[in-house]
C-alpha cells in the first residue's frame, strides 16, 4: 500500500469516526471469506457500516481527530480488526450475537464498543450491549410514564358508573313532587248559563 493509499484510508476512517457516535471494534481473524461476506450483508441490511482496516491506520485516524477522546480505544487495536459504525448503539451487538448463534461460534469477538463516548471493553460486554436502550426507546418510556397518570384520570372519568348519577336525579324528583300545585284556572261559564245576578 502506497503512502497516498494509506492517507486515503485514514481520511475515509476519519470521516466515519466523525459521522458516528457509536462504533464497535471486532476481531474477525478466524472467519472465512464467506463468513465475512455474510457478516457484511447482515450489517448492510441493518444500516450498519462495516470497514476492515489496518490497526495502525485506525489509530492514526483516531489520533488526528482527538487523541485524548479515543485514548482508551488504542489497546483494542490488535489482530485483524473490523469496525462497525451505527447510529443505533445496540444494532452491531445484535448482529454479532445473532451471527455467532447461527454459526455456533465465538467469532467475531467483540474487542471494544465506543458508545456516545463510553467504552465497553471485552467480549463479555456483548450481552449487555444487546439490551442497551436507544434514544428513541428512552424517550418513548419517558412519554409513557408521563401519560400514564393522565390516562388513568381520563379513564376513570369516562368509565364512571351510571349509578353514581342516579341519586342526584332522585333527589331532584321529590323536590318537584313537593312543590305546591298551581291553582286551577276558573272555569268559563257555559254559553247557555247566565251570569249570576248581582
Amino acid at each position: 500500500m502506497t503512502k497516498d493509499q494509506k492517507n486515503e484510508v485514514i481520511e475515509v476512517l476519519k470521516g466515519k469516526f466523525s459521522q458516528y457516535d457509536n462504533f464497535y471494534i471486532t476481531d474477525t481473524e478466524s472467519l472465512t471469506v464467506e463468513q465475512v461476506s455474510k457478516l457484511r450483508r447482515a450489517c448492510f441490511n441493518k444500516n450498519v457500516e462495516m470497514k476492515v482496516a489496518k490497526n495502525t491506520l485506525i489509530k492514526k485516524a483516531l489520533e488526528s481527530l482527538d487523541a485524548e477522546k479515543y485514548a482508551g480505544v488504542y489497546d483494542s487495536l490488535h489482530k485483524v480488526t473490523a469496525l462497525m459504525f451505527s447510529e443505533n448503539p445496540k444494532e452491531p451487538a445484535v448482529i454479532l450475537s445473532s451471527f455467532r448463534s447461527e454459526a455456533k461460534a465465538e467469532r467475531p469477538e467483540l474487542k471494544l464498543a465506543f458508545i456516545n463516548g463510553d467504552l465497553y471493553a471485552g467480549d463479555n460486554q456483548l450481552k449487555a450491549l444487546t439490551q442497551i436502550k436507544t434514544k428513541n426507546e428512552l424517550i418513548g418510556e419517558v412519554i409513557g410514564l408521563l401519560l400514564s397518570p393522565i390516562q388513568r384520570v381520563i379513564g376513570a372519568l369516562q368509565n364512571k358508573p351510571e349509578g353514581d348519577v342516579a341519586p342526584v336525579a332522585a333527589e331532584a324528583a321529590p323536590a318537584a313532587e313537593a312543590a305546591p300545585e298551581a291553582p286551577a284556572a276558573p272555569e268559563a261559564p257555559a254559553a247557555d248559563e247566565k251570569p249570576a245576578a248581582e
